[in-house]
Protein backbone atom coordinates (compact mmCIF):
# COMPACT_ATOMS: atom_id res chain seq x y z
CA UNK A 1 0.00 0.00 0.00
CA UNK A 2 1.53 3.21 -1.06
CA UNK A 3 2.00 6.43 1.47
CA UNK A 4 1.24 9.59 1.60
CA UNK A 5 3.87 12.04 2.10
CA UNK A 6 3.34 15.06 4.27
CA UNK A 7 4.52 17.14 6.63
CA UNK A 8 2.31 19.06 9.40
CA UNK A 9 -1.61 19.44 8.90
CA UNK A 10 -3.64 17.30 6.54
CA UNK A 11 -6.64 18.63 5.65
CA UNK A 12 -9.97 16.51 4.93
CA UNK A 13 -12.57 17.88 3.14
CA UNK A 14 -15.95 17.01 4.78
CA UNK A 15 -19.28 18.61 2.36
CA UNK A 16 -21.37 16.94 5.01
CA UNK A 17 -21.08 13.41 3.84
CA UNK A 18 -22.48 10.43 5.97
CA UNK A 19 -20.49 9.49 9.88
CA UNK A 20 -19.66 5.86 8.19
CA UNK A 21 -18.07 7.42 5.25
CA UNK A 22 -16.13 10.08 7.18
CA UNK A 23 -14.99 7.36 9.79
CA UNK A 24 -13.66 4.87 6.66
CA UNK A 25 -12.05 7.96 4.98
CA UNK A 26 -10.15 8.79 8.32
CA UNK A 27 -9.73 4.60 8.81
CA UNK A 28 -8.10 4.61 4.55
CA UNK A 29 -5.82 7.91 5.29
CA UNK A 30 -4.04 6.26 8.61
CA UNK A 31 -3.92 3.25 6.47
CA UNK A 32 -1.90 5.10 4.12
CA UNK A 33 0.51 6.33 6.41
CA UNK A 34 -1.21 9.36 8.51
CA UNK A 35 -1.41 10.02 11.93
CA UNK A 36 -5.07 10.62 12.94
CA UNK A 37 -3.51 13.90 15.31
CA UNK A 38 -2.47 15.54 12.02
CA UNK A 39 -5.61 14.99 10.32
CA UNK A 40 -8.21 18.24 10.55
CA UNK A 41 -11.74 17.51 9.59
CA UNK A 42 -13.09 20.65 7.88
CA UNK A 43 -15.38 21.95 5.28
CA UNK A 44 -12.99 24.78 4.34
CA UNK A 45 -9.86 24.69 5.55
CA UNK A 46 -7.73 27.65 6.74
CA UNK A 47 -4.18 28.75 6.47
CA UNK A 48 -3.28 26.51 3.67
CA UNK A 49 0.37 26.02 3.27
CA UNK A 50 1.89 25.30 0.29
CA UNK A 51 2.94 21.61 0.05
CA UNK A 52 0.15 20.57 2.42
CA UNK A 53 -1.93 17.98 1.82
CA UNK A 54 -5.44 18.23 1.09
CA UNK A 55 -8.17 15.32 0.94
CA UNK A 56 -11.81 15.47 -1.00
CA UNK A 57 -13.79 12.97 0.82
CA UNK A 58 -16.29 11.32 -2.04
CA UNK A 59 -18.57 8.32 -1.44
CA UNK A 60 -16.53 5.84 -3.75
CA UNK A 61 -12.74 7.85 -3.54
CA UNK A 62 -10.49 10.09 -1.96
CA UNK A 63 -9.33 12.50 -3.52
CA UNK A 64 -5.23 13.25 -2.39
CA UNK A 65 -3.81 16.50 -3.56
CA UNK A 66 -0.96 18.58 -2.39
CA UNK A 67 -1.23 22.50 -3.05
CA UNK A 68 0.83 24.18 -5.43
CA UNK A 69 -0.05 27.23 -5.11
CA UNK A 70 -1.93 30.18 -3.14
CA UNK A 71 -3.53 32.96 -4.61
CA UNK A 72 -6.47 35.60 -2.94
CA UNK A 73 -6.76 33.02 0.36
CA UNK A 74 -7.72 29.82 -2.13
CA UNK A 75 -5.60 27.02 -2.61
CA UNK A 76 -4.84 25.57 -6.12
CA UNK A 77 -3.22 21.85 -5.42
CA UNK A 78 -3.06 18.98 -7.72
CA UNK A 79 -3.85 15.35 -7.07
CA UNK A 80 -0.82 12.97 -6.10
CA UNK A 81 -2.96 9.84 -5.33
CA UNK A 82 -6.72 8.57 -5.74
CA UNK A 83 -7.72 6.18 -3.24
CA UNK A 84 -10.78 3.83 -3.99
CA UNK A 85 -13.15 3.57 -0.82
CA UNK A 86 -14.97 -0.41 -1.27
CA UNK A 87 -18.47 -1.29 -0.16
CA UNK A 88 -19.44 -4.59 0.21
CA UNK A 89 -22.76 -6.12 -0.43
CA UNK A 90 -24.64 -4.61 2.08
CA UNK A 91 -23.38 -1.17 1.12
CA UNK A 92 -20.84 -1.23 4.35
CA UNK A 93 -17.67 0.02 3.69
CA UNK A 94 -14.46 -2.59 3.53
CA UNK A 95 -10.65 -2.10 3.85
Amino acid sequence: MEKIEYEGTVWAINHNNPEPLVEHALHQLELHGIKKEDIVLTDAPENVKVGAIVVEIWPYHLDVAKVRTIRNESFISGTVMIIELKLDEEGNYTD
